[in-house]
């Protein structure tokens, strides 16, 4: 198999979460242009819709299904309507989050449920649910999005998140176990670990940006194409012996820590 077929998402589906924008976007933009078609879906419609319209008009087979990632009922739409729509469902990346930045101690608990419920219980739900077609297929790839933040406690000078990482944190974890979990059935389940991209959950992080910054070694934040390599790679056969892993995009910010 040569490199470009290793790479190629000819005839595949994959579905995003919380694609219409920022990092999800850019993410379903990759595997557009490497062939694929495209579902994105998150509670903002409109947004999912005027990618989507950007991605047929570039001849991109591509749809956009309204959903709440914490609902089950939601989750079961998007997956029917991908296969009634597409046949299969190939790839997965569960891109959806949330964020809540408040002190430590004074974090309340509908904070703390929210958080948890659409990082980790809303990712769990809807690998299962597409887990289900692809464990019918014999192959598929998973792609959960976690976070620096989820490798390291962070000072809350820097970053006061703990509900967030903590959830990304568990990002790793049902990551690793996923894979073992899913591994009879050719699926192949990894994550993508960014550092600092410009993104709505990053624009709480403003005024601590210069800091951020000064211990990147890379001396930059992340752009609109540093994730889309990872993303590719995961999705595609090139990474069909890799399952279980965390790969860390963030300029060189954990190592240097």
């Amino acid at each position: 198999m040569d490199i470009k077929e290793l790479f190629s998402l000819k005839n595949k589906t994959a579905i995003i979460t919380g694609g219409g924008k920022g990092l999800g976007a850019q993410m379903a933009i990759a595997l557009a242009e490497a062939g694929a078609n495209i579902v994105v879906c998150s509670r903002n419609l409109e947004a999912c819709e005027t990618f989507c319209k950007q991605l047929n008009e570039n001849g991109v087979k591509a749809m956009a299904i309204r959903c709440d990632v914490t609902n089950q009922e939601d989750i079961q739409q998007v997956i029917d309507k991908t296969v009634q729509q597409f046949g299969t469902i190939d790839i997965l990346i569960n891109n959806s989050g949330t964020s809540w930045i408040a002190p430590t101690l004074d974090l309340p608990e509908d904070k703390w449920d929210k958080v948890m419920n659409v990082n980790l219980k809303g990712m769990f739900l809807f690998s299962q649910a597409a887990g289900k077609i692809m464990a019918k297929q014999g192959s598929g790839k998973i792609i959960n999005i976690s976070s620096v933040t989820g490798i390291k406690g962070t000072n809350p000078a820097f970053l006061d998140a703990i509900a967030y990482n903590t959830s990304k944190g568990a990002v790793n974890s049902l990551t690793k176990d996923l894979a073992i979990k899913l591994a009879a059935h050719h699926i192949q389940v990894n994550a993508i670990a960014p550092g600092f991209f410009p993104s709505k959950i990053t624009t709480a992080f403003e005024r601590t940006n210069q800091i951020i910054l000064s211990r990147i070694p890379a001396g930059r934040f992340g752009t609109d194409d540093d994730l889309k390599g990872a993303a590719l790679f995961l999705a595609s056969r090139a990474s069909d012996y890799m399952t279980g892993q965390v790969l860390i995009i963030d300029g060189g910010l954990i190592s240097s820590i």
